[in-house]
């Protein structure tokens, strides 16, 4: 017999590989799997989209908008009982915030689609027709006195106007393309061009609302201006120094003022105290205390009815965790910080100084007042009077939030990965950016050489 006798039922190819050595294949790594391993993917596929170019965009956009929208709601639930109690149907102060939602919401669409040239030029008209209306305020006949404050013009009718609050838009947009163009030239260096006139234009503002005993927004208007000499790398010695003395202005006016010293003795405040004076306080404690974890339901708010002062207003956030619970005020809470951290990464990823003074400023002016709202409610800050942007009952508020929130939205449009990819999402079909417009709706088909489609 042969040495390598054909065995039946073998091919051959198969008796000559017994032989051979098969090549290794190299295996790869099994995927990772477990918890931690699914908790690492997580990390990375939310670093990436935070990475995306029109994350800012789409941030800014939609936690402005559902603000808004539960802010809506909550004003309507916490305001029915008082507008009964005036005499007026439930949805009276509802229809007014709507009203003024569907005017800052056409404002906060222009304001987007504005090129930062326009909104540069802007600057000046803005902070004129502000001035002027902050000194109308303080004109007898004119102004008009609410609560103590004369911060007011009467537009006719049910409808105020109270122009403190578009003073916070008007030194944005004023001291960033101040700061912007001294940047340009290089005058930042010089601690007078740095202060000057920035300095001088807001403390004209502040004085014009401190005449009306609004202290509230002059502390909204302070952070922003410092804010803006943050940005502009003013040097710590000078930033100190203009921080302490505006920390003596603040301290003499509250000492001067019996009502703003009473406030401040309510900070912490567990009992109402002598004479009620921390009786709003205390409330908000209790609305907040009785909410639990998610709320004793919309529109079930106990506090509302005539206990809570300002429900619909200052003290709404307190309102809200009363009827949606922890759930409902941390997810506020989440809402403005994804709101902030948009600002911040718009006013970090420019190239244009403009833009990143602007942005920066009206990042500042929605956190400060947020923090400086929701601290008086939870007690650790004084009451400053000051509402929750874009959820607080109040036009005058709405409008020019709504306005800046536009702003941060033409600002994210404009950076230039995010330019690129919205260009990539315009339609083929319909109107181009060439002018051609499609004759028919059927699709465009190559005729082939020989004719055939």
């Amino acid at each position: 017999m042969p040495a390598k006798q054909m065995l039946p039922g073998r091919r051959p190819s198969a008796v000559k590989a017994q032989g051979r050595k098969r090549p290794a294949v190299s295996i790869g790594r099994p995927a990772a799997r477990g918890p931690l391993a699914r908790l690492r993917r997580t990390q990375r596929q939310l670093r990436r989209a935070w990475d995306r170019p029109l994350t800012a965009y789409y941030l800014i956009f939609g936690s402005a908008l559902l603000i808004t929208v539960l802010g809506l709601v909550m004003v309507y639930s916490a305001s029915m009982i008082k507008a009964l109690q005036l005499g007026l149907g439930d949805a009276y102060f509802f229809k007014k915030q709507f009203l003024a939602a569907l005017i800052g919401t056409v404002l906060m669409l222009i304001a987007s689609r504005m090129p930062v040239k326009l909104h540069r030029a802007l600057s000046y008209p803005v902070l004129a027709g502000t001035l002027f209306l902050m000194v109308l305020v303080q004109v007898p006949g004119i102004g008009v006195s609410i609560n103590g404050n004369q911060n007011w013009i009467s537009l006719g009718g049910p409808f105020m106007l109270q122009p403190s609050e578009f003073g916070k838009l008007a030194l944005i947009l004023w001291g960033a393309d101040l700061l912007a163009r001294k940047g340009d030239k290089g005058l930042l260096s010089q601690w007078k061009h740095l202060l000057v006139p920035l300095v001088p234009v807001a403390f004209l503002l502040l004085g014009l609302i401190m005449l009306g005993g609004d202290m509230g927004t002059a502390m909204i208007l302070g952070a922003v201006l410092f804010g803006l000499l943050w940005l502009a790398g003013a040097p710590t010695r000078l930033f100190v120094g203009v921080l302490a003395f505006a920390g003596v202005i603040v301290a003499l006016l509250i000492k001067t003022s019996p009502h703003r010293m009473d406030r401040l003795e309510c900070i912490g405040a567990t009992d109402p105290g002598k004479n009620d004076l921390c009786w709003q306080a205390v409330h908000g404690i209790y609305a907040l205390a009785s909410g639990g974890w998610f709320g004793s339901g919309l529109g079930a708010s106990v506090e509302k009815w005539g206990q809570l002062p300002e429900a619909h207003t200052d003290f709404i956030f307190a309102i809200t965790g009363e009827e949606l619970g922890l759930a409902g005020t941390l997810s506020v809470l989440a809402l403005f910080a994804a709101l902030g951290y948009a600002g911040i990464r718009v006013a970090g990823r420019t190239e244009d100084s403009f833009v990143r003074f602007a942005a920066g400023g009206v990042t500042t002016w929605i956190t400060a007042q947020a923090v400086i709202n929701i601290g008086a409610v939870l007690g650790l800050l004084p009451i400053a009077g000051v509402p929750l942007p874009l959820f607080s009952y109040g036009g005058s508020a709405l409008l020019p939030t709504l306005f800046a929130v536009g702003l941060l939205i033409a600002f994210a449009r404009e950076e230039p990965a995010a330019r690129a990819a919205l260009a990539m999402r315009q339609p083929k079909t319909g109107w181009r950016r060439t002018g051609v417009r499609w004759k028919s709706m059927r699709r465009r088909v190559k005729r082939r050489p020989s004719g055939e489609r």
